[in-house]
């Protein structure tokens, strides 16, 4: 017989998951205690959320939230990351750990109701991130005025500088 905590957390498990964009599954056997919360900590400030969680309380929050999820792919102990926003810096938070210490393993993951690997997975963690992908639309839409600019200007600054030769820089009192 379930007891109120474990309702309560299948209850809160089943909300993430309804508000989550994205899940990832990883195996986090061989970290230690202050790695676990340094990664914690790092995932957090980037926007997502890393908790380790029971294989069984995620099974039942899954089959909640319309989310299955196979006994076969949930064995050993399992950590939770929890991606909130379409951004991916969380992602790229966690990949970033996982390459510095090897470790969490991925297992899985969901991205909306779609299930996706670990090669996919790693791919979303690859591409760039929100501020980088405005950044980059930023520089796009500055850069057509300022060659427009440019080209229209060229014309005048050659035939300054053709003047200049020509007639020498005492007869001409502008400058380019």
């Amino acid at each position: 017989m379930p007891n109120t905590k474990k309702i309560l957390t299948v209850q809160n498990l089943t909300e993430k998951f309804k508000q989550a964009k994205g899940v990832i599954f990883a195996d986090y056997s061989g970290l230690k205690v202050s790695q676990i919360n340094e990664l914690r900590s790092k995932i957090k400030k980037s926007g997502g959320e890393f908790e380790v969680v029971k294989n069984a309380l995620l099974r039942l929050a899954g089959e909640n939230s319309k989310h299955e999820i196979q006994n076969s792919k949930l064995s050993g102990p399992t950590a939770t990351l929890w991606l909130y926003s379409e951004d991916f810096s969380p992602l790229k938070a966690f990949e970033e750990f996982r390459k510095q210490t090897e470790l969490p393993r991925i297992k899985f993951g969901f991205w909306g109701e779609e299930e996706i690997s670990e090669e996919k997975i790693r791919e979303l963690a690859s591409l760039p991130g929100i501020s980088q992908l405005r950044a980059q639309l930023l520089a796009s839409l500055q850069s057509p005025p300022f060659r427009l600019a440019n080209a229209l200007s060229g014309n005048l600054k050659k035939l300054i500088l053709v003047l200049k030769a020509k007639g020498g820089e005492n007869n001409l009192k502008f400058k380019i």
